[in-house]
């Protein structure tokens, strides 16, 4: 072989890219995006599809599974041993403790952060009739929509998102909240019927953002992922995740933020935490805005409205 042969292989070898993925509809969709935005650059993606507790486990309750990384842990420990060379999360499914020897190298363009209600009749939460059942298998969306409707059912379901609409279409609920930003990926927004914003409605911290992991030694991955990193959103989901860091709360624990910038660098951050441990339902929320042009002043913002959040009684 010549030299020149094997530069071309040497060349082409370096465009290759082993991208990790969970092997859901969803999960795959949002990573094609990824891939594409990559191939748009001159590399050649190639999926690597890994099943996850959260995914192998359908019908028990997350929280029976593990408190947090039970959709993340098994792409994480393939980033660690060099058998991928990314791995495409949603940000929302990562703890707020960041695994050692890892790292988040960007954090794309963010899709909608809202909760959606799909309805077989198309009516919005607060026209649903007595005794309508919502699936939901989030404790945070649950507690949300009995503050609004005490009236409905909330029925437990998991699943991905198509089996979750099937059971709809099936006549097992009479309706369901899912996340904007699946719905979207999978082309489906004509089935949306309300879209839940807060403050009467807050979404999990970090959704409809993608994060994109990979191995802390891996140099050259991290530089090649820079024109896809989008800054505001990562932003915003810094302080998201230092908010719920700082109430000591997992991705299953009952709080809701959404950080937005305005007016330039100016990031609003806005909080929730539930409860009905006490027989009755507690709602406390916190709003603050600073400007914010680094990770750490976005982690300031998070913890402030945090500490706001405490001294109003919120106990997570």
């Amino acid at each position: 072989m010549s030299q020149r042969e094997q530069q071309e292989i040497g060349k082409a070898s370096d465009k290759k890219l082993r991208v990790g993925t969970r092997g859901s509809q969803l999960a795959r969709t949002q990573t094609g995006h990824v891939r594409d935005q990559l191939s748009d650059l001159g590399f050649d993606p190639q999926e690597v599809i890994l099943a996850t507790r959260g995914d192998q486990q359908q019908t028990v309750p997350i929280a029976q599974i593990g408190n947090d990384g039970v959709f993340v842990r098994e792409l994480e420990k393939a980033l660690l041993e060099d058998r991928i060379d990314l791995a495409v999360h949603s940000l929302k499914d990562l703890p707020t403790a960041m695994t050692s020897g890892l790292e988040f190298a960007c954090v794309p363009p963010r899709a909608t952060p809202f909760d959606v209600l799909v309805s077989k009749e198309g009516t919005g939460l607060s026209d649903l009739p007595v005794g309508a059942r919502v699936g939901t298998a989030s404790v945070r969306r649950r507690i949300q929509v009995q503050a609004i409707r005490p009236d409905v059912k909330v029925v437990p379901i998991r699943g991905n998102v198509d089996s979750r609409l099937q059971r709809l279409d099936n006549d097992e609920l009479d309706a369901v909240i899912l996340a904007a930003a699946g719905l979207e990926r999978l082309g489906h927004e004509e089935r949306i019927s309300d879209v839940l914003r807060p403050p009467a409605f807050w979404p999990a911290v970090a959704q409809g953002a993608l994060v994109i992991q990979i191995n802390s030694t891996n140099h050259r991955v991290r530089e090649l992922l820079r024109p896809i990193h989008h800054p505001e959103t990562y932003l915003a989901t810094v302080a998201e995740r230092a908010l719920l860091s700082a109430l000591a709360g997992g991705c299953l624990a009952p709080i809701g933020s959404w950080g937005r910038f305005e007016e330039g660098k100016e990031l609003f951050l806005g909080g929730c935490v539930l409860s009905d441990r006490r027989g009755r339902i507690e709602t406390v929320t916190a709003t603050c805005s600073s400007k914010v042009g680094d990770s750490e002043s976005a982690m300031l913002l998070g913890r402030q409205v945090a500490a706001e959040l405490l001294n109003q009684g919120a106990q997570p």
